[in-house]
C-alpha cells in the first residue's frame, strides 16, 4: 500500500493548502476497496490492481484539483499543441514549482523512514473519516456564527438582506443586461469636427499586472480625458473579450450567446459605419491563433472591412508559437500612413497581443513574467508616441484604450500565474481610458469613471462624442461622460462564472456550485 498511501497523503496535504476539495465519500470509498484488496500474493493481480487503482485514482484527483474541466483541455489541445518547447519550459516550474517538488521528496524520505516503525495505513485511513466530520462540523459552526448577524440585517432591510440567490441575481443581470441598447447618430459634417475612432484592444493588462509590474504611475495613464477605473472585461480569454468589445452597443452577454447570431445594431463598428466611419481593422500578430482573424471578421459586423497588412512593422518579439509579433507603434504608424487614402473618418479596431504569456524578447533570457514589466512599458510608451504622431499630423482622434483581459501575473489559490480559467475580478478589472488628440480647447483634469461599468459604457461615451463633436468651440469634456450606464462586475468562461460580492467574489463552478472566495 505504500503507493497508495502517498497518493492519500498527498490529497490531504493539497486540501490542507486549498488546491483540492476532496469528495470525500468517493476517496472513503475507494481507500477501503484497496485496503480489502490489499493481500494479494500473485504479482499478475497486484498490477491489474495497480491499473484498476490509477483508472479511478487519476480521474478522481484531476476532478478534485483546482485545474481547467477536462473537456476545455480537449477543445483546447489544438492551441496547445502550437505552443512552443520553450513555452513548456517557462510553463513546467509554475504547475510544480521547484519547492514544491523539494518538499515533496523531503515527505517521501520522511515517509520512508515512519514507515517503518508505523502502520502509516492506518492513520491514512482515520483522516479520510476524521477530516470530513471535521470539515463538516465548522460549516455548521459558521451558519450558526451568521444567523444572528442575517436575522438583524433581515430585520433591517427586509427579507432581501439574507443569504444571496446568486443564480436569481445572475438571471435578473442577464435579463436587464438583454434589453440594454446603445445608439449612434450621425457624425458632423463639418470637416473641423471630424475625428477617427482608435480602438486599441490590448491583450493581457488589469489593474492587478500594473500593480504587481509597477507600472501604475506610467505617464500614458494620466493622459486619458476619461478613465474608467472600475471597468469590467467580463472575459479572460481572447475570443470572447473581442466579441464582447465588437458587440459593445448591446448589454453583456451570456458567454454561450457570444457565439450566436447578435442584432445589427449591436456590433460597434456597423454603428459606427452607420454614423459616417470608414471601418479598418489591423492586428500586430498574424491572427491566426485560435482563428481569431475569422472570429473578428465575423463580428464586425460590416461586410468586406479592410484588415490592413503589419508586414512593413518591425519584429519587436516572437509569440508562445514562435510566430512573431510586430512592434506596437511601427504597426500602427505604417496603418496611420495608409489611413490619409481614406476621405472622412475612420474608425479603427486594433489588436495588440504585445503583453501576452510566454512571449520572448529578442536576445533576452527573460521569462514572460520576468519580461512583462519591460513590454508594459513599451506598450505604453508606444501608444503615447503614436497619440503625439497624430497631433503633428494635424487630425483629430478619439483613442480607445481597453483591454481585452488581464495577464494573471499573481496567481491565486486556485489556479497559477498565467492561467484564467476563472475570469475573478483581479483579471477582469481592467484599466480603460479614453483621450481625445487634437483637442484645441482646455482638456481640464481627467474625468474618473469610478462606478461599477462595462463596454455598454465605452460605446454610450462614444455615441455621446460621435452625435455631438467634442472638436468645436466651448465644450466641456466631463459632460460627455454624464450619467453613463453601470454594469455589475461579472466574468464569464464556457463553463464558469464569477460575481464579485460586497466581502469578495463567487465562483459558479462547473458544476453549478456557488463557491465564496476573498
Amino acid at each position: 500500500m505504500t503507493f497508495w498511501n502517498l497518493y492519500f497523503i498527498s490529497k490531504l496535504a493539497l486540501f490542507s493548502t486549498g488546491h483540492l476539495k476532496p469528495l470525500w465519500l468517493a476517496n472513503i470509498g475507494f481507500a477501503l476497496a484497496l485496503a480489502m484488496s490489499a493481500p494479494l500474493r500473485s504479482r499478475l493481480w497486484r498490477a491489474v490492481r495497480l491499473i484498476a487503482g490509477l483508472a479511478v485514482g487519476l480521474p478522481l484527483m484531476y476532478r478534485e484539483a483546482n485545474v481547467p474541466p477536462f473537456g476545455r483541455i480537449v477543445a483546447e489541445f489544438g492551441n496547445l499543441s502550437t505552443f512552443s518547447f520553450g513555452y513548456w519550459l517557462e510553463l513546467l516550474p509554475r504547475f510544480l514549482p521547484p519547492m514544491l517538488v523539494g518538499i515533496a521528496l523531503c515527505g517521501l524520505l520522511v515517509y520512508m523512514i515512519i514507515n517503518r516503525w508505523l502502520r502509516v495505513a492506518t492513520f491514512v485511513m482515520l483522516a479520510l473519516f476524521v477530516l470530513p466530520v471535521w470539515q463538516g462540523a465548522n460549516a455548521v459552526l459558521a451558519r450558526i456564527h451568521a444567523a444572528p448577524v442575517q436575522a438583524s440585517a433581515v430585520a433591517t432591510n427586509g427579507p432581501s438582506a439574507g443569504p444571496l440567490d446568486y443564480n436569481a441575481t445572475l438571471a435578473a443581470f442577464r435579463a436587464k443586461e438583454s434589453q440594454r441598447q446603445v445608439s449612434f447618430g450621425h457624425a458632423s459634417a463639418n470637416a473641423s469636427e471630424q475625428f477617427d475612432v482608435i480602438v486599441l484592444h490590448i491583450c493581457s493588462l488589469s489593474w492587478d499586472d500594473l500593480d504587481v509590474s509597477k507600472a501604475r504611475n506610467h505617464p500614458f495613464l494620466s493622459h486619458f480625458d476619461y478613465l474608467f477605473t472600475n471597468f469590467s472585461t467580463a472575459a479572460s480569454y481572447s475570443g470572447p473579450a473581442a466579441i464582447r468589445v465588437l458587440r459593445a452597443s448591446c448589454g453583456q452577454e451570456a458567454h454561450a450567446d457570444l457565439y450566436k447570431d447578435a442584432p445589427a445594431q449591436c456590433h460597434l463598428m456597423a454603428d459606427l459605419a452607420q454614423a459616417g466611419y470608414t471601418p479598418q481593422v489591423t492586428f500586430n500578430h498574424d491572427g491566426h491563433f485560435d482563428n481569431f482573424t475569422q472570429l473578428v471578421k465575423d463580428n464586425v459586423g460590416v461586410p468586406n472591412v479592410p484588415f490592413v497588412s503589419n508586414a512593413a512593422a518591425p519584429v519587436a518579439m516572437h509569440a508562445f508559437d514562435g510566430s512573431p509579433i510586430m512592434d506596437d507603434y511601427g504597426t500602427l504608424a505604417n496603418w496611420y500612413a495608409q489611413r490619409a487614402q481614406t476621405p472622412g473618418p475612420v474608425a479603427l479596431y486594433y489588436n495588440t497581443i504585445s503583453l501576452h504569456d510566454g512571449n520572448r524578447l529578442p536576445n533576452s533570457k527573460l521569462s514572460s513574467l520576468e519580461s512583462y514589466p519591460v513590454r508594459v512599458n513599451k506598450l505604453m510608451s508606444d501608444f503615447d508616441k503614436f497619440a503625439d504622431l497624430i497631433a503633428q499630423s494635424g487630425r483629430r482622434a478619439v483613442i480607445v484604450f481597453v483591454p481585452e483581459h488581464g495577464a494573471a501575473l499573481r496567481g491565486d489559490n486556485n489556479q497559477v500565474a498565467g492561467l484564467r480559467e476563472i475570469p475573478t475580478p483581479s483579471v477582469i478589472h481592467g484599466p480603460v481610458g479614453v483621450r481625445l488628440v487634437g483637442f484645441a480647447g482646455n482638456h481640464g483634469p481627467t474625468t474618473v469613471i469610478d462606478q461599477p461599468t462595462g463596454h455598454l459604457a465605452v460605446a454610450q461615451l462614444l455615441s455621446n462624442l460621435v452625435a455631438d463633436s467634442p472638436f468645436k468651440p466651448g465644450v466641456t469634456l466631463s459632460q460627455y461622460a454624464s450619467k453613463l450606464p453601470e454594469t455589475q462586475m461579472i466574468g464569464e468562461n464556457e463553463s464558469t462564472v464569477t460575481m464579485k460580492t460586497a466581502t469578495g467574489y463567487v465562483v459558479k463552478t462547473p458544476d453549478g456550485v456557488w463557491v465564496e472566495q476573498k
